[in-house]
């Protein structure tokens, strides 16, 4: 397989990493879009949100709970953040490996490009 996250979790290409477990990779966008940019991918691959199976529900639910925990941790939770998971082409997807974009430390605007 060829998915640039895959290679992130099995340590072939390092990642700038933030936070780690069994199930969870958390590391710095290169290309941030805030102040706090980062990616929470889960280690097992799922291509799209599209692809989320049942038995994926608890994985799902942990890249939230990832994400609420950085931002408590980070400082920026009280204030407020943004999580975002975008879906296949249209959506704005670039790496076929679901994950989801943690942005704090500005204020964001409605509607999103």
């Amino acid at each position: 397989m060829d998915c640039l996250f895959c290679k992130m979790v099995d340590r072939e290409i390092e990642p700038d990493i933030v936070y780690e477990d069994e199930q969870v990779l958390a590391f710095n966008d290169i290309d941030p879009k805030a102040p706090t940019h980062i990616l929470i991918v889960p280690k097992k691959h799922i291509a799209t949100l599209n692809d989320i199976e049942e038995v994926d529900l608890a994985l799902i639910g942990r890249l939230q709970f990832t994400a609420a925990k950085l931002a408590k941790q980070l400082g920026f939770a009280d204030n407020g953040y943004r999580v975002v998971m975008n879906c296949n082409e249209d959506g704005g997807q670039s790496v076929y490996h679901i994950h989801m974009h943690l942005m704090g430390g500005r204020h964001f605007t409605w509607p999103a490009g």
